[in-house]
């Protein structure tokens, strides 16, 4: 049999589901639980107001003591009891707002070592600001706290006034140690960067709510939920943000490509505010969804608010997300210079667009891809140079490609239909170019969008016979959209290669529509595009 030393310790058994605990047997065992924490929120309220700063020590025991007595309580299901739901929410408001503050106190005291690019407002002076509106919102909630806990009949123990004022100090000297260690040898550091880069911008395209939210006027901030705004979709941009952050430190951070390349560090120190204002944002969103929402809310602390809603709105928009996006536009304007120096240029040939060439939508999708990443890409066409960032300008190639397509089709007239003298009548004339292009049509060279075909009044009046009447009137039929012609011709585009793999795959679903024009679903690769 095994034994165990006297001086191990068993952990405390978790309570049985199946079983009933009484108010008083409960109240015993929060009154002893929660002492720590209500000698904190005691002692927080004998400070003066102005000495109720969220110094980092003071934080990170608020999180401690708020997390181990709402751990408990969840294990006795105390949010489903009516006697006890509202303790609970104000333990779980406490420690949500205790985090906020955490994530402001760690945003100041490293704003000295940030390299980030300027922005409109004034970070330091508003993060300051709003780290001392917390401080009095956690003061609020911890008010709250204490007055619920009397009503619940558990004594508020005297805070031990013996340990202050310097237990939660946060005076440290200034500076930082020298940096004395020698670069790292680095694997791919290069294609890391690139990288790193491509992956901001993608996480750009995919935050279009932050520069949305950014926008809302206060009086339309409670509208923003849970569309666009909601806590799902922020953890879930703050989780990239943070995985794009340890992607930089694993591979980048401490090597030679880090020292020589001053954009990087304002890289790392954009990816980390951004990630920082979203873990703010998330748990403000979380506050506001689970306790405050008239939809999903709490009827506790809705009917009996301890925290102010324009507070934790004003932080959460004003603050969270004009910030966010700010930084999120001056890291894409960065990121894409990067990947310009980066740039390892390329050639790609692709089909031209089935359905009318380069049309306004493939026009704009390929113009769109060059734009997310920032670089300079032409596309060649018969000696002809077209810059494939300007859809105006991929749009004038349809004049080569259509001409081309018409030289081409003129031949297979000629094939079709040899024998081409003598004089016709205009009807003999119309008959024929009709059966000429149904062939052609039957044979795969030509597309039909409308059936009866329409032919022209001049297919009467003009000169020439069935050779020149038909190629004039399948290109007056492919001008009003009737048909198209159907060729091998190909492009080619020059440029960066991570824009042209892109450019591949947007070419390989068929510029995103098939031979009709109709909308097909892009790969997953250009997420991007669909916003």
């Amino acid at each position: 049999m095994m034994t165990h030393s006297s001086g191990s310790r068993c952990a405390a058994p978790a309570p049985q589901a199946s079983l009933l605990i009484g108010d008083e047997q409960f109240r015993d065992l929060v009154r002893v639980r929660s002492r720590p924490l209500l000698q904190l929120a005691s002692r927080l309220a004998t400070l003066p107001a102005g000495e109720r700063s969220l110094t980092r020590p003071l934080i990170d025991r608020l999180l401690l003591e708020s997390g181990q007595m709402e751990a408990l309580l969840d294990d006795y299901g105390a949010r489903q009891n009516r006697h006890w739901s509202g303790f609970r929410a104000l333990v779980a408001a406490l420690r949500n707002f205790a985090r906020v503050g955490r994530a402001l106190a760690h945003l100041w005291s490293r704003l000295p070592a940030y390299r980030l690019l300027p922005v409109d407002a004034d970070f330091p002076a508003a993060t300051r600001q709003r780290l001392s509106v917390v401080g009095r919102t956690v003061a609020e909630v911890t008010a709250g706290l204490l007055e619920e806990a009397q009503r619940l009949g558990i004594p508020i123990p005297i805070p031990d006034m013996a340990s202050a004022p310097d237990d939660f100090s946060d005076h440290l000297p200034a500076g930082r140690l020298l940096r004395n260690r020698d670069d790292r040898v680095a694997g791919d550091a290069a294609g890391t960067v690139t990288q790193l880069a491509t992956e901001f911008l993608n996480l750009a395209a995919e935050s279009d709510l932050l520069s949305a939210a950014a926008r809302v006027s206060p009086a339309d901030y409670a509208a923003c939920f849970p569309d666009p705004v909601s806590e799902e979709r922020l953890r879930q941009l703050s989780f990239r943000f943070h995985n794009l952050q340890s992607l930089y430190d694993t591979h980048v951070s401490g090597t030679s490509i880090e020292t020589s390349d001053s954009d990087l560090p304002i890289l790392r120190s954009h990816a980390s505010v951004i990630y920082h204002l979203l873990e703010i944002a998330t748990d403000l969103a979380h506050y506001y969804e689970r306790h405050v929402s008239p939809r999903t809310g709490d009827d506790l602390l809705r009917e009996r608010p301890v925290v102010d809603s324009e507070t934790t709105m004003s932080t959460l928009f004003a603050y969270a997300m004009v910030f966010s996006s700010e930084f999120l536009a001056g890291g894409q304007r960065l990121c894409q210079g990067i990947l310009r120096r980066y740039a390892e240029c390329g050639r790609l040939e692709v089909p031209v667009p089935s359905y009318r060439g380069f049309h306004v939508r493939p026009s704009n999708l390929v113009a769109r891809i060059v734009a997310h990443y920032g670089g300079e890409v032409r596309m060649e066409l018969e000696g002809k140079l077209f810059d494939a960032g300007s859809p105006l300008d991929l749009f004038r190639a349809n004049e080569t490609i259509n001409a081309r397509k018409r030289r081409w089709l003129a031949a297979e007239i000629a094939r079709v239909h040899s024998d081409a003298g003598g004089d016709l009548e205009s009807a003999a004339i119309a008959a024929a170019a009709l059966a000429i292009v149904h062939r052609l049509a039957g044979e795969g060279k030509i597309v039909l969008y409308q059936q009866p075909l329409q032919l022209s009044d001049r297919i009467s009046s003009r000169e020439g016979g069935v050779l020149e009447n038909t190629v004039a009137e399948i290109a007056l039929m492919q001008a009003t959209g009737q048909l198209d012609i159907r060729t091998d011709l190909t492009v080619t585009f020059c440029g960066d290669k991570r824009v042209l793999s892109d450019v591949d795959a947007l070419a390989r679903s068929g510029y995103g529509e098939d031979a009709f024009g109709n909308n097909v679903v892009l790969p997953t690769a250009l997420s991007y595009l669909r916003r």
